[in-house]
């Protein structure tokens, strides 16, 4: 009887000759992997778009060795904590969305949580809310991780690998290692002043002198080959049960400084807070907009009903007809208004009452419409709307107004499918770029931050600190159906600019005749009720940015913004993928057969 080879055996064959472009290295060791960028590719069999060459990579390998769009997902996810671990890790959370064949969509919620003995003043000190900064780079501002039990359920329920079998060819990149590029030279600068405070970050990631390692040099990362190992042979209960647990609560409650000049404040969570967590499946929101369906994510997430409120706002307007201009002028002020609401309404369902079907009905989306002067800019902030009286589910928590925080976390996002129509769009994260700072000693991934992403200043905010709480999130994986089929799937980091990202993607491609790669690329603005309007400078020098400012609109110049990627389903049954041509150093699309 002939010998064969089953898909997990397979797999372990396959796990290891993931591609990387070439490396020179020295005589007799293996060769690291490597970022190469690819922004567009088009073709048949499922497809993957990342910010970075080798998680899409691996989750190629993944579907074109049998795996579905799940299970390539959290193979590329477990890449991505290694090769960009200042932006996403097993030390975080996020959440993923999921079209399956069925056409049923559905999402998986692994936000972090607070730990139960957090209180609402736990950032405040002598009746003052700390500093960013010091609150951040901290054992307090440390949520619950989620990752792991995120991978795990939607394994479980949605994929056909097992979790062991997802995380094996992140161990071989941790194990052989990838060269280092600007981007994560970048973010490591950005770090090293904290990093050096903590001995088990200052060793990953910077030089014996206390700079970043240079670019084009190897970074390699044995404790977290060894953590993933753990996971592999034991499943999620090595993360949240084990020693891995006990080195996460003791990094928290004393932070593992040495010589720092600086407070690094002790947090509270506890192994009990470990075991109890749980990713959660929440039905996300859909809206309908010019004929398709949009999903994306509910509370505690902001993203799927904020977004879904500034398409309910910009349907009223034939925006296709006007000049550039004066549809980017719609967009801004759409997204103007539902910030405003969203600051005010929106927070962990658990503990507030959000009116959800208000903030996507359309009726009260057109008593927004009617607040925006077509021929000026209104004035920020303005005040959030009732959308409680046009809930039919009653909502009726107390909203209390509050400035859009405004920080940019990292984050990162990718997108998947398959060749049978499952779909995902996942966003993860550790919040800021580097997340808390502190690395777990032995473990190999940093700690997220993500606690400040409560109205930490405030006792009595919908989104105030709570114990068991999730903070609101502004992730907002996105996925669109035309007539039940797959039509667009995107998603974007930038913290509170994910959902302005996402929302002017949708405008570009859905109503101004961009094609994704071009709405992809477009200079992007972010507006979030703030005086300023956050833009990037080809937008703010374009013909069109002259002429918002002389609609009144004031910009406030950055960087970048955004890391955006997307799947369009065409219709000769061929798939779009598209990722980023520049910021963050450009991503990377793949398909499985016919352009890469």
């Amino acid at each position: 009887m002939p010998a064969v080879l089953t898909r997990p055996l397979l797999w372990l064959c396959a796990a290891t000759i993931l591609l990387a472009g070439p490396v020179a290295v020295s005589s007799g060791q293996e060769r690291p992997y490597r970022h190469d960028p690819q922004p567009t590719a088009v073709g048949h069999g499922g497809a993957a778009t990342t910010v970075d060459g080798v998680a899409t990579r691996a989750a190629i390998r993944t579907l074109r060795q049998g795996g579905n769009a799940v299970d390539a997902t959290v193979a590329a996810a477990a890449v991505l904590g290694v090769t960009e671990p200042f932006s996403c890790g097993i030390g975080g959370g996020g959440f993923m969305l999921i079209r399956e064949p069925d056409g049923e969509v559905t999402s998986f919620d692994s936000r972090e949580t607070a730990p139960a003995a957090m209180t609402p003043d736990a950032f405040i000190e002598g009746g003052t809310p700390l500093g960013f900064d010091a609150a951040r780079y901290s054992g307090r501002s440390a949520g619950v991780p989620g990752t792991v039990a995120g991978w795990d359920e939607a394994l479980e329920r949605h994929g056909t690998l097992s979790l062991r079998e997802a995380v094996r060819p992140a161990i071989d990149v941790a194990r052989r290692g990838f060269v280092i590029d600007q981007t994560f030279f970048s973010q490591v600068e950005g770090n090293a002043a904290f990093f050096k405070d903590v001995p088990s970050s200052r060793s990953l990631y910077l030089d014996p002198d206390g700079t970043p390692r240079d670019v084009g040099t190897i970074q390699r990362n044995v404790d977290l080959a060894r953590t993933y190992r753990a996971i592999a042979r034991e499943g999620r209960r090595a993360f949240y049960r084990g020693e891995i647990a006990q080195d996460i609560v003791s990094a928290v409650q004393t932070p593992p400084v040495a010589g720092a000049t600086r407070t690094w404040r002790p947090g509270v969570m506890t192994l009990r807070d470990l075991r109890t967590y749980d990713a959660i499946e929440r039905r996300p929101t859909q809206t309908r907009y010019r004929g398709v369906d949009v999903y994306s994510m509910a509370p505690p997430s902001s993203g799927g009903t904020t977004v879904g409120e500034a398409l309910n706002i910009l349907e009223g307007y034939e925006l296709g007809s006007l000049s550039r201009t004066d549809a980017l002028h719609r967009f801004l002020e759409a997204s103007r208004f539902s910030f405003a609401d969203r600051n005010a309404f929106v927070a962990d369902p658990a503990y507030f009452d959000v009116p959800v079907g208000g903030l996507l009905s359309k009726d009260f989306a057109a008593t927004r419409r009617a607040l925006i002067d077509p021929a000026r800019a209104a004035t920020s902030p303005v005040p959030a709307g009732d959308p409680r009286a046009f809930d039919p589910a009653g909502g009726d928590g107390a909203g209390e107004a509050a400035a859009s925080v405004t920080r940019a976390g990292t984050t990162t996002h990718l997108t998947v499918s398959d060749r049978d129509g499952q779909v995902v769009s996942y966003t993860f994260t550790i919040e800021s770029t580097g997340g808390n700072g502190i690395v777990v000693p032995g473990r190999g991934f940093l700690l997220n931050n993500e606690l400040t992403d409560f109205n930490f200043d405030s006792t009595t905010h919908p989104n105030r600190v709570e114990g068991g709480k999730r903070p609101r999130s502004s992730m907002a994986p996105t996925i669109v159906l035309r007539d039940g089929a797959p039509y667009l799937a995107v998603g974007s980091p930038g913290g509170s600019t994910i959902i302005t990202t996402v929302l002017q993607i949708l405008v570009e491609r859905i109503d101004l005749g961009r094609t994704l790669p071009e709405a992809i690329a477009t200079p992007r603005a972010a507006q979030r009720n703030t005086a300023s309007t956050s833009a990037e400078a080809a937008f703010i020098d374009s013909p069109e940015g002259r002429g918002l400012a002389a609609l009144g609109h004031t910009f406030a110049p950055t960087a970048e913004i955004g890391a955006a990627t997307g799947l369009e389903f065409l219709a000769d049954g061929r798939v779009l993928a598209a990722a980023e041509p520049a910021r963050r150093g450009g991503g990377s699309a793949r398909v499985v057969s016919g352009g890469g």
